[in-house]
């Protein structure tokens, strides 16, 4: 009887698991003794060849990656309204832009922090992206507070005081506090008072339940989160990679 090396039994049993029918597969019908000796020509396949494991994961995150996008694909185009046009949202960048960036942020996020000026320097640079920022509090106290204080603002004196506190905040080190956001509120020459006393107005809690209730439907959970035309993207990337994608973007419509 010819006797193959152990390796290319195992790759024999692993192309006969692949190819064969699904009920040639059934180990139940093997006998205790097959399913022994099959289990070990497997098993000594994948430990002289653990390459073969590190393939197969990477085929998995790939397919993962892949199912993720479509599912997020389809989870933007039906709240595509609500993220571009939802009424209150601040918007700047070129207002006509081809292209619309959406930014989920949290004020207290350390990496929302650090794409702050990515951000600014894409829109900036590319000159025909429309941004939009969706208030999106999610790390504690202070988080809820900053973007009721940045939310206030643009009700009661206007988008671009808003961005002001905008970025005043995102720069913001210490805790916010009556008297911090009084102090900065007066350093902007805005009225403290008055955003003060709409922090807690009707109108701004359900701006943050909405927003909050969109980004559940698109299974954000964290920040930065950005949406670029039809695609989201999770986590923070650089100016030069959000260029690229939106770049792809555009030759995708032509």
């Amino acid at each position: 009887m010819i006797r193959f090396p152990r390796a290319l039994a195992g790759v024999a049993t692993a192309m006969t698991l692949l190819c064969a029918p699904v009920q040639a597969l059934d180990l139940t019908s093997m006998s205790e003794a097959e399913r022994a000796a099959f289990g070990a020509e497997v098993r000594a396949y994948l430990l002289e060849n653990p390459e073969v494991i590190i393939e197969a994961v990477n085929l998995l995150e790939q397919r993962q990656a892949e199912a993720e996008a479509v599912e997020d694909e389809a989870l933007v185009a039906a709240n595509l309204d609500e993220l571009y046009n939802d009424g209150f949202s601040w918007v700047g960048g070129n207002p006509d832009g081809d292209i619309t960036v959406v930014e989920f942020m949290d004020y207290r996020c350390g990496y929302c922090r650090r794409a702050a000026p990515e951000v600014e320097k894409l829109v900036r640079e590319d000159g025909n992206i429309r941004l939009v920022i969706k208030e999106f509090p999610i790390l504690g106290e202070a988080s809820l507070i900053s973007s009721r204080f940045a939310i206030a603002t643009r009700m009661v004196a206007g988008a671009d005081s808003y961005k002001l506190v905008h970025d005043a905040l995102i720069d913001f080190g210490g805790e916010p506090s009556e008297v911090s956001l009084r102090r900065l509120a007066l350093g902007l020459g805005l009225d403290a008072d008055v955003i003060m006393a709409k922090m807690n107005d009707p109108e701004l809690n359900h701006e943050l339940a909405q927003t909050r209730a969109l980004a559940q439907r698109l299974k954000i959970s964290g920040t930065p989160t950005f949406v670029v035309q039809d695609e989201l993207l999770r986590g923070y990337l650089p100016a030069d990679q959000m260029s690229v994608i939106v770049a792809d973007k555009r030759d995708q419509r032509g």
